[in-house]
């Protein structure tokens, strides 16, 4: 099983990345998927997530209005679109896959999640 995230970068602030995770042997249309991130000195925090069906998601407080997540179960990807960037949200972004048993369920929980991708970097500057 491998989830392999891309789209990281530098970028300036109020600008837009666009974040993608591919799963590999594994199968994405059973798992909620969420995004995480993780700044220098700073615990692993939830970003946004969405349920297998793609009808429910979730948000961090610090990123609504200004992230989306979406899912293309055909491609088994997920994706982060992330605008208004600021450099609070200088970190490494991490995907992951979460085996749940309804459709149109989701989790914030860290621990819930049993497979990670590698993380990408993003880095805003001022």
């Amino acid at each position: 099983v491998q989830l392999q995230a891309s789209g990281g970068g530098l970028v300036q602030a109020g600008g837009s990345l666009r974040l993608s995770c591919t799963g590999s042997g594994i199968s994405f249309s059973r798992r909620a998927l969420g995004w995480f991130r993780q700044a220098p000195g700073k615990e692993r925090e939830f970003v946004a997530a969405i349920s297998r069906s793609g009808s429910s998601t979730g948000f961090a407080d610090s990123v609504k209005g200004r992230f989306t997540i979406s899912r293309d179960n055909a491609k088994n990807t997920v994706y982060l679109q992330m605008n208004m960037l600021n450099v609070e949200d200088t970190a490494v972004y991490y995907c992951a896959a979460d085996f749940v048993a309804y459709t149109d369920s989701y989790t914030d929980q860290t621990k819930s999640y049993d497979y990670w991708g590698q993380g990408t970097q993003v880095t805003v500057s001022s």
